[in-house]
This record gives structure tokens, sequence and C-alpha cells, in this order.
């Protein structure tokens, strides 16, 4: 049926809510969401109405549309400047195009829905393959307990822990930081995140934006029995070109003193939970400080089975860095039971030896996890930078290939199950 294009329905993001995880931006197949220093934003000359951003956005930011002319439609640079969303238009304004309000609600986007193939880009589709739903044993997680849209807009915790995990010098420089909230209630799983607020306002007088950071430590706290969390962060000296640059947040947090009072946004995240049945297996890729939640999970896993009261299944840890010295928590990850973690390292920077990527320690292994890839109860977790999701999500394929099975249908069903995540950045 022909229909009156005059009016749009357009998809936009709460510059309020977000956190600035890039989730949205890394799963959109079309390239239609952007970002500059402030805000993330929505192309709706591209926006096909695909929906893949949504379920995994962990705040509900980008869940969100305004009703309104095609010539009036918000340009990306009108985005880039807002600090709130505009209200909708009033229904009168609507009346005045010609076309009924009751049908402008459910007209198409500007653009007629097209294969992602069409946009001209080569991009890896995260969102066939990244799972939006948790393994169906986890947690009930509690997230958006504090921030702009709750009655409380932030909660402040104060510093209990500040030390460095990387034994390099500042420039890469690796912190475990450890938050207490002392009464207020903060409950938090593996595999969550919270957003952190930098104080002060950026360059153009604006406060700062939540900057978010996965948990590091296990749902009952760094210190087992109390109401802390610990965090893992990299001290930012420069940006995605090499240019110098002092992240706002990473160094106002690796500078921190025990005492000192930070204001704290979520918690964020429902789907990245680990699986909480006996002898259920956990697979853990990841790079820099993309260890956070695998050290969570672990961590957790650790205090059941030294309570006698847990039968956990496999731990299989694949950890890269540029070299040993960059790579957050190495030595204890050593200490480790063998029998209770089974480790492997890859570094792609190491004097005098080839390049290593995590990919290469997988298919190293491919016989194991083949195997586990075949298991329902096995659970695949990857975080870390976004360049390295396609190179992993492909060394699995062939690792399913090689054990006979059909990778196509299992991609599938792992997203299904909620068995493979992915968390980048």
């Amino acid at each position: 049926m022909d229909m009156d294009v005059t009016i749009i329905r357009q998809h936009l993001i709460d510059p309020e809510i977000c956190i600035r995880c890039n989730t949205c931006e890394a799963t959109c197949p079309v390239g239609a969401i952007t970002h500059d220093a402030r805000n993330y934003v929505v192309d709706a000359g591209k926006c096909n109405f695909c929906m893949a951003c949504v379920p995994p956005c962990p705040t509900g930011a980008i869940d969100n549309w305004r009703t309104l002319p095609k010539a009036r439609a918000w340009g990306i640079d009108d985005q880039f400047g807002w600090d709130v969303l505009p209200a909708e238009l009033p229904s009168e304004q609507l009346a005045d195009t010609g076309v009924p309000t009751a049908e402008a609600t459910a007209l198409e986007p500007l653009v007629p829905p097209r294969p992602a193939a069409a946009s001209g880009e080569d991009r890896f589709d995260r969102a066939r393959y990244g799972a939006t739903v948790p393994p169906w044993s986890a947690a009930h997680a509690y997230i958006n307990l504090y921030g702009p849209k709750s009655t409380d807009k932030s909660i402040t915790a104060t510093v209990s822990g500040n030390v460095r995990v990387t034994a390099a010098g500042k420039d890469y420089d690796t912190h475990h930081i450890v938050l207490d909230f002392g009464a207020m209630p903060f409950p938090v799983l593996e595999g969550q995140s919270i957003g952190i607020i930098p104080p002060g306002t950026d360059s153009d007088g604006r406060l700062h934006h939540a900057r978010q950071y996965s948990i590091a430590s296990p749902r009952n706290g760094e210190r087992p029995g109390y109401n802390n969390l610990s965090l893992t962060i990299k001290r930012v000296l420069e940006d995605h070109h090499g240019r110098p640059v002092r992240g706002v947040a990473s160094n106002y947090m690796c500078d921190l003193q025990v005492g000192d009072k930070v204001q704290v946004v979520g918690p964020f995240g429902t789907s990245f939970l680990m699986p909480n049945h006996p002898k259920s297996h956990i697979v853990m890729i990841c790079t820099g400080t993309g260890s956070a939640p695998m050290r969570a999970m672990t961590e957790w896993r650790r205090r059941l089975r030294s309570s006698g009261k847990f039968e956990g299944g496999k731990l299989i840890l694949f950890f890269g860095a540029r070299t040993q010295e960059e790579l957050p928590y190495f030595g204890p990850l050593q200490n480790l039971p063998k029998d209770f973690i089974d480790t492997n390292f890859a570094f792609s920077r190491t004097p005098g030896a080839p390049k290593r990527y995590v990919q290469d320690a997988m298919r190293e292994r491919a016989a194991d996890l083949g195997a586990l890839l075949a298991d329902p109860n096995a659970y695949f977790y990857v975080c870390g930078l976004e360049a390295m999701e396609e190179g992993v999500v492909l060394a699995l394929s062939n690792i399913a290939q090689q054990a006979g099975l059909q990778w196509e249908s299992l991609g599938v069903a792992l997203k299904r199950e909620g068995r493979l995540h992915l968390e980048t950045y």
C-alpha cells in the first residue's frame, strides 16, 4: 500500500541515559550509528529500523523514537549538540501535514529496509552472533538503580583500594580499584558494569558524562561479605590514532587515593552473565582490561569451589596483550591451580617472537573447543577491543567445522541459547 512519507518515525539515542559503551555502533549492520567526543547519534538516512541495536543496549538509551515531518528530521550534527532529547511534536503540528496522527505513528523510516550489504561496507555483523539473553541459569540482574532517569541521580562510593596490576611503566598503567558503597544497596553480578561520573566539565562547559567500566569482582564483593566491588582501568594517554590525549575518566580513576569519593550510576547489563548450574563450562576470551568480567567469573567460581558446595565445569581462559608486562593480573593468574582453570596467553609484541593473538591460541586448542561448542552446558564470553570480535568468531567457525559441526546452525543456536556473548569497546 502506498503511504505518504512526508512523516517519518525517527530513531534517536537519549544522551542523558547513554553511557557511551559503543554497543549500538558496533552492532548496527548498516553503519547508521556514529559518535563524537560527546554523543552517539543515528543517521536517519541510513537507519532501516532493523532493531539489531536495541536488545544489546545496557541502559535503554537506544530505544527512543520521534514522529515528525521528513523535512524536520534531526541531522547528526543536530544530535551531536544535544544534552537531552527533543520533545515529541504536538499532535496538532502533525495534523497540519495532512497525515492522520494515528497513522503517523506506524510510518516507515526515512529509507526503506535494505540488507546490510547494500550499505556498501563490508561490516562484521555482530548482531548475528552475540547473544542478547543470559544463560538460563544466570541470577537475576538489577539494572539502572541509579542514573539520570531514576529517583537517585547517582550514588557515592568511597575508594578503599587502588593498586597497579601491570608490570609496565606509566604508558601502560592499569589499576585495580575497589569502591565501597557502605550501607547503600548496590547489588551486582559478574559480567555487569557501572558508570563513573568524572568531576568537572568538558571544554564546552558541560558536565562530564558517565564512563562505563566492567566489574572485576564477584557478586559478594571484592572483599567477601562487604558492599564493595572492583574495576580494572587502564590509564588512557593517547587516542585511537596514537595522538597524545589524557582520558578524562581513566586518569581521574587511576589517580584516586584511598578515602576519595566517586559518583557512580548503574549497574548495567542483563545478558553478559555467567551460568550458575552445576557442571556448566565457561570459555573466556579477552584482551587487556576486557579481563575484568573474566576475573569476576573466575573468582566467583574459585570461592564456590573452596566452599565445596558447587560442582563446576571447565574454566578455560584465552588472554591477550601486546606483551607480558602489559597483561593485567599476570602474576595472580599463574598462581591459580591448573586443575581449576586452563589458562592460555597470547602476546602480539614480544621482541624476537612472532605475533600471536587470542584466536591463534584458540586454534591451537581446537579439539577441546570443538567439544565445548557441541556441549549445551558450555558458554563463551568475548571481551576486549572491538577489533578482536571478527577474528574470534571466525576462529570459532573454523573450529566448529573441524569438529564436524554446521556453523550456520550452531551460530544461531549459540545466540538463541545465550551461549556466545560479545562485549567489546
